[in-house]
């Protein structure tokens, strides 16, 4: 029987029973004929049901359309206080109409409401274009409008939510910049747009920015990945920002711009490095305090050439202050001292990152904090692009505690050409989420994902990982890249 009201404090915890819920994304499913329609699916903890969300799902004010991929991005938070996580879904290729014009990849975003039976139908469901997000901008083709997100709660307990749209187009002093890309920020009901030319954020409006690109965030933080930026004449170098939830002058305060051309982080800005294609952060509790006032960066740098080897790929990790000061923590690339493997050319090491405080309640220290890093590109054995990802305690020295899980080797299943494992990570304090939504592998053709406990993940347990897939464990048997998450 369900609850009356529900009950805060787990988080994702869509029916508020005080038990963590798993949702898992596949933006290519086919929705009542639409082939990339998208839908996503929520498993319920405590063996509670499984509901699927399209836009099909009754009380959604939109329809299912060729290409949508609703689903390609997913953030959780309780906007409306209750004590029931809320889903926000992205479709960033949502087309829209405006004025009898078709606007191609405008994107839209759906916030589903939990509820004490379940979400989905049945559930409040707000959903918002561009235009109808933020009355003062414009819905236009190929913004790209939800192509990330990130929610949460400040440390105040106000519900933010950040979206970005990474193919906006900016002008300035009237020169329009294509794909220079912005964010919306929402912090309680107040909603702010920000780009790179507004006041106290670093870098400048350029074309193909894509500032927006990835979001990560924590209750003091939140950085914006912008793996198009420019730096001086090196294009699609990359960089990432850094903001707190105080608002200044209309906008979110920003803290710091990074790159690897900036004097504190190691390496150098290089074209197609794509420094920022994926950022993760959690949550810092230094010694000499009794709160998590700081934060931990980890950076993706997919294109990053290791010596010769090109589009080998390396991860960064950054402490960052409340001050705006940052400090480089830890670099890993294929080659990096004690490491496992060799950089490859094609592996795009950091391609997904994700890293976690495990508990948070005590001093970080290099025992409590773990980063996981997507290999997708690593041949296993003579299955090339089979993919692997790589588990590292970024505080410790590198290489005293990583190890590299591939499909057959601490992951269930066999490692098959161009599953591009290490294509969806994400993670929380508990456990590792790491799907295969392209895997090729026997029985598991329409996706898979794994979710496998940390302890497990380094070695210090042997659980098991929990295994979801289309047509077991009361999921419909239907999928195409079932287990998108990150």
């Amino acid at each position: 029987m369900a609850a009356a009201t529900c009950t805060g404090g787990t988080s994702t915890d869509f029916n508020g029973d005080g038990i963590v819920d798993t949702v898992i994304a596949d933006p290519n499913a086919t929705v009542n004929g639409a082939k990339n329609a998208g839908l996503v699916r929520v498993v319920l903890g405590g063996d509670k049901g499984v509901f699927e969300i399209s836009q099909a799902t009754s009380g959604m004010n939109a329809q299912p359309e060729r290409g949508d991929q609703f689903g390609f991005s997913r953030a959780t938070f309780d906007v409306d206080g209750d004590g029931c996580t809320d889903l926000v879904v992205g479709a960033p290729y949502e087309d829209g109409t405006k004025d009898g014009e078709d606007l191609h990849d405008a994107g839209a975003i759906y916030v589903i409401h939990g509820t004490p039976t379940g979400i989905g139908a049945g559930s409040t469901i707000e959903s918002y274009t561009q235009a109808q997000f933020d009355s003062s901008t414009v819905t236009e083709a190929y913004d790209r409008f939800g192509f990330a997100l990130k929610a949460g709660a400040t440390a105040g307990g106000e519900p933010y939510l950040v979206i970005g749209v990474p193919g906006e187009n900016v002008t300035v002093d009237g020169t329009d910049y294509a794909d220079a890309g912005c964010i919306h920020y929402m912090q309680g009901s107040s909603k702010y747009t920000v780009n790179q030319d507004d006041p106290g954020v670093p870098g400048v409006v350029e074309a193909h920015d894509r500032f927006g690109y990835s979001l990560a965030g924590t209750n003091r933080y939140f950085a914006v990945g912008a793996p198009g930026e420019a730096i001086e004449e090196e294009t699609f170098a990359g960089a990432v920002t850094v903001f707190n939830h105080t608002i200044t002058s209309g906008v979110p305060t920003a803290l710091a711009g990074m790159n690897q051309g900036d004097g504190i982080l190691s390496g150098a800005a290089e074209r197609d490095d794509g420094f920022g294609t994926s950022i993760s952060m959690t949550s810092f509790r230094p010694s000499d305090q009794t709160y998590n006032s700081d934060a931990l960066l980890a950076i993706g740098t997919p294109g990053e050439d290791i010596g010769d080897t090109v589009d080998a790929g390396s991860v960064t990790v950054v402490r960052m202050q409340p001050s705006g000061a940052y400090t480089q923590t830890a670099v890993a690339h294929a080659d990096a001292d004690g490491v496992e493997g060799e950089a490859t050319a094609g592996d795009f090491f950091g391609q997904r990152v994700t890293i976690a405080n495990t508990d948070t309640n005590v001093v970080t220290t290099a025992d409590t904090v773990r980063l996981a890093v997507g290999i997708p590109g690593r041949e296993v054995g003579t299955a090339a692009d089979a993919g692997a990802v790589q588990i590292f305690r970024p505080l410790a020295a590198l290489g005293a505690n990583d190890r590299l899980l591939t499909r057959g080797s601490g992951l269930p299943g066999t490692a098959t050409a161009r599953d591009y494992t290490g294509i969806a990570l994400t993670s929380g304090s508990s456990n590792l989420y790491l799907g295969v939504p392209y895997s090729k592998a026997s029985g598991t053709t329409k996706g898979v994902l794994y979710v496998m406990p940390w302890t497990d993940a380094d070695g210090a347990t042997s659980t098991g990982a929990t295994t979801y897939q289309p047509g077991a464990g009361g999921l419909p048997g239907d999928g195409v890249s079932f287990g998108a998450v990150g």
